[in-house]
């Protein structure tokens, strides 16, 4: 272990907090050995994978942060139709797509670009244009942070929810994934319904995409929207799409014609939070070291020299306003350390 350690390079809004105790985990012995040695027992403990979910609030985070960083692709099982494939957690989520689109492999292409790691994909069941991490997802390994012993989750053990699973709920801080499998298609269907993918592929000329050019045209929308954290610190879509009755959009959309919208099961509406935050007027909206991105007001950035507590503030700033101008409150995508 390490002591005071700056964590700028490992969170993607750039924030200079230090921990105190710090563990890099390069293969599940070194955590399994770490977990025996009771230091996770002395200190608070944060794991950390990629950084881009989380927000650090202080200055100093007093405990110990344990970054996964294992990484390798490993094919467990291949036939004609489908395979199966196991990604270590610390391996980069956009590499692996890239790995898998190249391989010809369906199931996880719309996820391209999304920044992170894989073993931090099922915790927050990542989602992105009509498809999420659970669509693909077979089963993971996870390390109890207590015992040390390993366990398989499967799909229903899980318990995958808009932006959520159990990992976020009850077994938070009890158990940290240490490998992914996924379940891939050799041949399916592509998804193209979802945000401006066909308007992109139509201006570019492409009339029937394969599986490499919708990731190309999802990374290059992407890139579009969203900052480069190596200029501008961000973690990429701050807030989650809040899911509203059907009858509180329709009273919306009377004062609102315009307001975008996809229907869900159960007589559910998804409203797109960025909309809600343009039209509340924040978008562009900066100050000397944070702000709103100009680009896409789902993301909150900061431009050098901020702290985490100014983001938190605008936060706050931004959920009072939202709420007062629809009556929607929402809610963080971002984990708040």
């Amino acid at each position: 272990m390490k002591t005071n350690v700056s964590l700028k390079s490992y969170n993607s809004f750039g924030f200079d907090a230090v921990a105190k105790q710090f563990a890099e985990i390069n293969e599940v012995n070194d955590l399994q050995t770490l977990i025996k040695s009771g230091e996770l027992q002395k200190h608070k403990t944060l794991i950390l994978s990629g950084g881009n979910n989380v927000l650090f609030q202080e200055e100093v985070f007093e405990g110990l942060v344990v970054y996964i960083n294992t990484k390798g692709i490993k094919t467990l099982r291949e036939d004609e139709s489908e395979v199966i494939v196991r990604a270590q957690a610390g391996k980069d989520w956009p590499d692996f797509v890239r790995f898998c689109v190249g391989k010809g492999w369906h199931g996880i292409e719309n996820l391209a670009h999304i920044p992170g790691k894989v073993g931090a994909a099922p915790v927050q069941n990542i989602g992105a244009y009509g498809m999420e991490l659970k669509d693909s997802f077979l089963q993971c390994e996870a390390i109890n942070l207590h015992t040390g012993e390993s366990k398989v989750f499967t799909k229903e053990d899980c318990r995958f929810g808009y932006r959520e699973s159990v990992f976020k709920g009850e077994l938070k801080g009890r158990y940290v994934i240490t490998s992914v499998d996924f379940l891939l298609k050799k041949s399916a269907p592509l998804h193209l319904e979802y945000g401006n993918i066909t308007a992109y592929l139509e201006q570019n000329g492409i009339e029937s995409p394969t599986l490499q050019q919708l990731h190309d045209a999802i990374c290059a929308i992407r890139d579009a929207k969203l900052p480069d954290v190596k200029q501008i610190g961000s973690a990429g879509s701050f807030f989650k799409n809040p899911v509203i009755e059907s009858t509180q959009f329709e009273a919306l959309q009377n004062d609102y014609p315009t307001m975008p919208h996809y229907d869900e099961p159960n007589g559910m509406v998804k409203v797109p939070a960025g909309w809600l935050i343009e039209q509340a007027g924040w978008k562009g909206w900066r100050d000397e070291h944070v702000g709103v991105y100009d680009r896409q007001a789902l993301v909150l950035v900061h431009y050098g020299g901020g702290k985490g507590h100014d983001i938190v503030e605008l936060a706050h700033r931004i959920q009072d306003s939202v709420e007062e101008k629809f009556g929607i409150r929402i809610s963080p995508e971002v984990n708040f350390v």
